[in-house]
């Protein structure tokens, strides 16, 4: 974003879809779709496309953080796109943000065509498409998730094969058990009984089905 790089180097404030309170930091880098800023020890990267605005605001009268190695790493001169940020960050762990309370924690082990497959500490396997990613925040290299050891996050396959979109990747799963947005409410746990044109039948425990649109689902995971 040719506005926003202008502006690199300064403090700056923003809205985010799903984020009910502003969001401050030091605005580091930005690309054609998104932007980094850094607080509070973490670097975010945020898609424009979730930016409802921003201004630039005055720098902090306090001492100014230390930036430590970004852990995703960029060749010199290279632009930066949320495409390629999600690539590099293959296999560093991180905090995927979608909203309110969606957050997840753990590995980006596959990046589709509109849907990323995250290995999750606590879910394990999470499939979230793209457009529902609010923000990514790699965590600092020195800091294990949950200060487990390295034998205990390793990735456990599913031995489900992925396909190439979100709507087919949730067709695969049909006849099985499976939870939609870490199954916040009762309707969003049951068996997943077909795929249809951009909607989902889920039967729940008690025998009533309930239709979603695929396009309001931010997370899948079997249980």
């Amino acid at each position: 974003m040719p506005m926003l790089t202008s502006y690199i180097g300064q403090h700056i404030e923003l809205t985010i879809s799903g984020r009910p309170q502003l969001d401050i930091g030091l605005l580091v880098d930005a690309g054609d779709d998104i932007v980094v800023i850094f607080r509070q020890d973490r670097y975010y990267y945020i898609p424009t496309k979730h930016i409802h605005h921003f201004r630039i605001i005055p720098s902090p009268e306090k001492e100014e953080e230390t930036l430590y190695e970004n852990p995703l790493e960029w060749a010199a001169g290279e632009s930066i796109s949320f495409r390629k940020t999600l690539f590099n960050a293959r296999g560093v762990f991180m905090e995927v943000y979608m909203t309110g309370i969606h957050t997840l924690s753990g590995y980006l082990t596959s990046i589709m065509n509109d849907y990323l497959v995250f290995y999750s500490t606590v879910f394990h396997t999470v499939y979230v498409p793209l457009d529902h990613v609010k923000s990514i925040m790699p965590y600092p290299a020195n800091k294990p998730p949950y200060l487990l050891k390295n034998e205990r996050l390793n990735v456990k396959p599913t031995g489900l094969t992925l396909a190439r979109t979100f709507e087919q990747q949730l067709k695969k799963m049909e006849g099985s058990l499976a939870v939609i947005d870490h199954g916040e409410t009762p309707d969003k746990l049951g068996l997943f009984q077909s795929v249809d044109q951009g909607f989902l039948t889920l039967v729940m425990a008690d025998g009533e089905r309930v239709v979603w649109n695929i396009q309001h689902i931010k997370s899948v995971h079997l249980p």
